[in-house]
């Protein structure tokens, strides 16, 4: 497994397990093959409605708390700083831990900076290992950033080839944010596993195209949480990272970026 540090030493996976559509037992043994197969990240949110499976899932597996990172995110119901410390509390005893190992805001609300208070407090007193935001784009980041007092540790948002967010990227990591991408194969928007060229590249490695829009991502910097439930997928998602593209390789795929999203967010 290959890390990304982020800006408190804190060691974030850089292919994790994402569950945004994962349901009830089906959704559970799905969790459960991931962690079979290595993956030591897995990412939920209080929106997503599987929380619950994700705590049975890490506890069932028999695997040390300790070794698998969990992220989940509070989203509008927790929109104040009250509200919010209630949700952390809601989802330590859902998810069956007495820790979060990353806790995200899941959209630029209009309470995220008192929302992000109760996630410092959180982290201040161990409950919660590291903090962040979600679907944040630029102007939203800058205006976050001068009150936070704490900077976020990640932004999750959705970045892939064709719209990977390079610009976005670079002013987080001028601050000291770590991106994270979700949508990487684009939630279906797109056809991305029958792209020539990604494609063609991954020829040259064995590779399928899914691994090498995984690993576009990740060799330029940015973590990923895809998400399958086939067995097979989710090997070739986990083994995206043992091969490295060449500039040439980089280049070309950059020339695939849209300039926009593909789902409105920004």
């Amino acid at each position: 497994m290959e890390y990304f540090t982020l800006n408190n030493g804190v060691k974030l996976p850089a292919v994790g397990f994402g569950t945004w559509d994962v349901r009830g037992e089906a959704g559970k043994n799905a969790i459960l093959t991931a962690l079979e197969l290595g993956y030591r990240l897995i990412d939920t949110a209080q929106m997503y409605d599987n929380e619950e499976i994700v705590g049975q899932a890490v506890q069932e597996s028999g695997l040390p708390r300790q070794e698998i990172f969990i992220t989940t995110k509070l989203y509008r119901p927790s929109a104040s700083y009250q509200k919010a410390k209630a949700g952390i509390e809601k989802s330590l005893q859902v998810l069956r831990t007495d820790y979060i190992d990353l806790l995200l805001i899941h959209e630029p609300y209009e309470n995220a900076q008192k929302m992000y208070d109760a996630l410092k407090e959180a982290y201040e007193t161990g409950t919660v290992r590291a903090i962040g935001i979600s679907n944040f784009g630029q102007k939203e980041y800058d205006r976050f950033l001068q009150h936070c007092g704490v900077v976020p540790a990640v932004d999750q948002v959705e970045s892939h080839v064709y719209y990977p967010q390079l610009e976005l990227k670079e002013q987080l990591v001028s601050h000291g944010t770590q991106m994270q991408s979700w949508a990487s194969f684009t939630e279906e928007r797109r056809n991305i596993f029958a792209e020539p060229l990604l494609n063609q590249i991954g020829t040259k490695y064995g590779k399928t195209a899914g691994q090498v829009a995984l690993r576009y991502l990740t060799q330029n910097g940015i973590a990923v949480i895809p998400k399958s439930i086939h067995r097979e997928r989710m090997e070739q998602n986990l083994h995206s990272m043992d091969f490295t593209l060449t500039q040439d390789d980089m280049t070309e795929i950059s020339r695939m970026n849209e300039r926009r999203s593909l789902f409105g967010w920004y």
